[in-house]
């Protein structure tokens, strides 16, 4: 089999990392020249919660030849135009695109490519890219080898295809083929809604977010709003990485049960608290970043399922400021506008640590 992976930033540089151990011929692609060379050069070096070197093959997207039997798409959703404008010429009749997007993109990807080419899921891991030829793997090692990805067809089934792909996976770690894709999509977006949103919105870590209390309680309420406007979508939400994240994250209507499901956010994100969110990585690159797929989805459909998203709405305004004005935001200052509005909203702060 012949596998691209589109897009070898923090993550695609791990996933073609340990695919590159396997049988089949491996193909990272990515339009950084200097990542680019440094893989070819030294390989793939994983830093973090393990040390690890491996030989790869990558590309830059002009060096693309004949056709992919798979293609693992892990770029940025704001350059999916241009990738899938490119893509398209190297596939065949039975090639598969492989969304790991973030975000819910599969219904855009399908416009461009066709159903019968595209299978959605999920990365359950975060890393952190700290230089050509270098990621920091962020998630604890044995959490990464048990909890890699969910994956599966757009209308449920267990097909044969999406096996075969769940054992190429099973290479880099533990695969989970979904039955409810859609679930398991808008489960890791309320994931990156919390944390990644806030990460980027704050200019922190996940654990910076972890032990700060008007931080973690805003995360919560971001979770809270997700929920609320994916219930009333018509969203049947999956576990993600073993957790039952309704039953986590659900709040009371009267909030009277906040305390505890912060202690269990911080216990259940506590593997996570090395990661910076990859768009506070666009941000400090003075790149766009995906805001308006990820906390802007929740806004957006907020709207229209008529629940209001005041917190989701919060981070958009605070990411796209930062990318207007190309800076990076501080803990110290936009912590101040999550507190003001936890305070208006007569949420009490709670501490379960």
């Amino acid at each position: 089999m012949k596998i691209g992976v589109m897009g070898a930033g923090s993550l695609g540089t791990i996933i073609g990392a340990y695919l590159s151990k396997g049988n089949d011929t491996v193909e990272l692609i990515d339009v950084n020249t200097e990542h680019v060379n440094a893989l070819n050069t030294a390989g793939a070096t994983i830093t973090g919660t393990i040390e690890e070197n491996i030989p790869v093959s990558a590309i830059m997207p002009d060096q693309m030849t004949g056709a992919y039997d798979l293609v693992l798409l892990l770029t940025k959703q704001v350059y999916n135009h241009e990738v899938l404008t490119n893509v398209k010429q190297y596939l065949h009749n039975d090639s598969i695109i492989l969304s790991l997007q973030n975000g819910v993109p599969e219904e855009s990807l399908v416009a461009i490519l066709g159903a019968d080419r595209v299978i959605g899921g999920s990365v359950e891991f975060g890393a952190t890219w700290i230089k050509p030829g270098v990621s920091e793997l962020t998630t604890a090692f044995d959490a990464f080898k048990g909890n890699a990805f969910q994956i599966g067809e757009l209308n449920g089934e267990v097909t044969e295809r999406v096996q075969k792909i769940k054992s190429v996976l099973d290479l880099v770690g533990g695969t989970i083929i979904s039955e409810n894709l859609v679930g398991t999509k808008w489960s890791k977006l309320l994931i990156n809604v919390a944390m990644s949103g806030m990460s980027a919105a704050l200019g922190c870590t996940y654990g910076d977010i972890l032990n700060n209390n008007a931080a973690v309680t805003s995360s919560v309420m971001l979770v809270n709003e997700t929920l609320k406007v994916g219930n009333a979508s018509g969203i049947r939400f999956t576990e993600l990485a073993g957790l039952n994240l309704e039953q986590i994250f659900t709040l009371k209507e009267d909030n009277s049960n906040l305390a505890t499901v912060i202690g269990l956010t911080r216990k259940a994100l506590a593997p996570q608290a090395l990661l910076k969110a990859s768009m506070l990585q666009d941000l400090e690159k003075q790149r766009k970043t995906e805001i308006d797929y990820i906390n802007g989805v929740v806004s957006t459909k907020g709207k229209s399922v008529a629940v209001n998203t005041p917190f989701n709405d919060l981070v958009v305004r605070l990411v796209k400021q930062a990318e207007e004005e190309k800076s990076i935001p501080t803990f110290e200052q936009n912590i101040g506008f999550f507190e003001e509005l936890v305070n208006t909203l007569q949420i009490a702060e709670a501490t379960a640590k």
